[in-house]
């Protein structure tokens, strides 16, 4: 599955003015930026995938463009999907990025699937 280049550049102009720890990884057919090594913004097909605070999520529902993330059928609370639209704009795009970025540092690490 391909992902946007572009709305790629779009994210690392952003992550860059913020001077954090950045990752990227090829992960669920598209394009993962993990921040603090947590997933934090990704990109699936031309959608942008945030992962934001449980509080966010209902009213995150409401902006335009905006969706659950169902990558496995059913929606998970805290991760959503914006299609192209919602980030259509830099204001808009840097908005659901920062809200992501607002998370951020209460989310949880993933599990490493790396054995020492």
């Amino acid at each position: 599955m391909a992902y946007s280049e572009v709305l790629a550049q779009r994210i690392r102009q952003i992550l860059i003015k913020q001077a954090l720890p950045v990752e990227e990884k090829k992960m669920m057919g598209g394009l993962t930026f993990m921040v603090d090594q947590k997933m934090c913004v990704g990109i699936i097909n031309n959608d942008l995938m945030a992962r934001i605070a449980p509080e966010e999520y209902e009213p995150a529902l409401l902006k335009p463009g905006c969706r659950p993330m169902d990558f496995t059928g059913r929606p998970m609370i805290g991760y959503v999907y914006v299609d192209p639209q919602g980030v259509d704009s830099e204001e808009q795009l840097k908005s659901w990025v920062q809200l992501a970025l607002d998370f951020n540092p209460r989310a949880k690490k993933s599990r490493s699937s790396k054995k020492k």
